[in-house]
């Protein structure tokens, strides 16, 4: 996870809000088998992206006003800020290929 970092509440803002470059949130908590697959796939994305996007995961048991803020209903969430905004959201178990299109499509 080299280039996946943990964000919590109190970090969200300066970590993804106020980011130079896109950052790839991933709402999802221990408990979650979907979100446990979606791990590594969201590690070989930061891989791949390292220097260009910012990848970040947020555990949504530990860090309820973030998650409860975007409105996080099912996880795993996935959601792509630009510029301190959200540009896209995924919601469920998605795959590497989809992840990284739409990571492209904001180059």
């Amino acid at each position: 996870m080299a280039n996946v970092t943990d964000v919590t509440d109190a970090a969200f803002e300066e970590v993804v809000l106020k980011s130079d470059i896109p950052v790839l949130v991933d709402f999802w908590a221990p408990w979650c088998g979907p979100c446990r697959m979606l791990g590594p796939i969201i590690e070989k994305v930061a891989d791949k992206v390292a220097g260009t996007v910012k990848v970040v995961k947020l555990n949504v048991d530990d860090n309820s006003a973030t998650a409860g803020e975007y409105g996080i209903l099912s996880i795993p969430t996935v959601m792509i800020f630009k510029d301190g905004q959200k540009v896209e959201q995924l919601v469920g178990l998605t795959d590497e290929a989809t992840l990284l299109s739409k990571l492209d499509a904001l180059k």
